[in-house]
């Protein structure tokens, strides 16, 4: 089978750092943290009173002016689908394809993740049952709909009539990776000339918030939000939940050609993994995010030296940041201190299902504009003893480079492995 070249074509993104891409990228080079006290709901009783939330979002904004019916509609799905279908909006106008009208939109199908999906409505509708419990169950006809993590992907096919195939992923923290992977796949193999992927997440809410301090996941660093999230610093206590919605156009590369669409990069390959150690934790020796690399890699059809940049998981806790950097150093050898290393986390947060979406982004970003940007909130002397601070993790600072090949991992609770690999656009 003669594989087809893949190029991204549009992008959409709404994030703690902005609700577009040109904001969102802005922000992240200049080393901006979204990070703050959270508003979504009431924190006394919680241990950690902070996320990186989306700002200003407003439904209205992605509806037509004044059509009452159109923002009714919208507002009937839970926030993890508004940002997809926020996100959508932009990237699908971003690639030009409803001004195109040869498009054939039988052809043209949705692979979007979510980790969780609708649990906002799922905690609204269950909060309420138990205060009317005396009345029955009265349950809204949306909860199902609304709730279950497909929904994304089919409102964004329902939004533009793309009948192409359609379907959401759920690998957790990998999930966004693992649907733009199968998306790379089925335009690689010619199974459809375009598919709209990316992932979306909306955890910001008590139960959210509540189930992973309960795991002793999420960083309490209370008295100063903005620098709560410092992957590889020794005084890391865990990762700053985050949320949003990012979407990219995979199309097939003389598709993208024949209709004059602008190219943003290429995407050349993508690896799968298990851990298969523990529910939660990352494999100490880093094994899985080792196996998921060279898969990658191989998958791309390079050599690890091709590599110069990786934008990382990098969580900010303790164990997950070791064991990636150990395997790092462990498949790239001498080359590892020859790669710029970032976890863009430190300012979007972990966007969980959305999070390999927006860092496959940034990594494409980069490719294109030469720059990678930073890991913020290292401190002088804030160093773990475990860690190599030869690698150069790009602290604090965006730094201009070369970058032709930029790898990104993401690694979901459940020992779910996933890395893509895009690279500069050439003809």
């Amino acid at each position: 089978m003669e594989l087809k070249r893949v190029v991204v074509t549009g992008l959409g993104a709404i994030t703690p750092l902005g609700n577009d891409v040109e904001t969102t990228w802005k922000n992240a080079l200049a080393g901006v943290s979204g990070a703050g006290p959270i508003t979504h709901f009431d924190t006394t009783l919680f241990k950690t009173k902070f996320a990186c939330e989306v700002k200003g979002f407003k439904a209205e904004d992605y509806v037509p002016a004044g059509d009452r019916h159109a923002l009714r509609d919208f507002k009937k799905f839970d926030l993890y689908t508004q940002y997809a279908m926020a996100a959508a909006k932009q990237a699908v106008e971003d690639a030009g394809l409803l001004s195109d009208d040869k498009l054939d939109r039988d052809q043209v199908g949705v692979i979007f993740g979510s980790g969780i999906g609708g649990i906002h409505t799922f905690e609204q509708e269950v909060s309420y049952y138990a205060k009317n419990e005396a009345n029955g169950p009265k349950y809204s006809p949306f909860l199902i709909p609304a709730m279950i993590a497909d929904m994304a992907a089919g409102r964004i096919s329902i939004e533009y009539g793309f009948r192409g195939p359609n379907y959401g992923v759920v690998s957790a923290c990998a999930t966004s990776t693992n649907a733009m992977i199968d998306a790379f796949t089925y335009v690689r193999t010619g199974k459809a000339p375009v598919i709209v992927t990316g992932g979306s997440e909306a955890p910001i809410c008590p139960v959210g918030v509540g189930g992973f301090n309960s795991m002793k996941a999420l960083s309490t660093r209370n008295d100063s939000p903005e620098t709560a999230s410092r992957p590889f610093s020794a005084s890391r206590d865990g990762f700053v939940i985050g949320e949003g919605g990012v979407c990219l156009i995979f199309e097939e590369l003389e598709h993208a050609l024949a209709r004059g669409a602008k190219i943003y990069g290429e995407v050349i390959g993508g690896g799968m993994s298990a851990d298969a150690y523990h529910i939660t934790a990352s494999h100490p020796e880093g094994l899985g995010a080792k196996l998921v690399m060279e898969r990658a890699i191989e998958d791309a059809g390079i050599t690890p030296d091709d590599v110069d940049y990786i934008n990382v998981h990098g969580t900010s806790t303790h164990v997950g940041d070791l064991s990636e950097a150990k395997a790092i150093k462990d498949l790239f050898g001498d080359h590892a201190y020859a790669l710029n290393i970032s976890s863009t986390k430190s300012m979007t947060g972990h966007m969980l299902g959305a999070t390999g979406a927006v860092e496959a982004l940034f990594s494409i970003k980069a490719c294109q504009e030469d720059i990678v940007p930073p890991t913020i909130n290292h401190e002088e002397g804030d160093n773990d003893p475990d860690i190599d601070y030869k690698l150069n993790f790009t602290f604090n600072k965006a730094q201009k480079r070369t970058v032709n090949v930029a790898l990104s991992n993401t690694f979901g609770f459940g020992g779910h492995n996933a890395s893509i690999i895009v690279k500069k656009y050439k003809s």
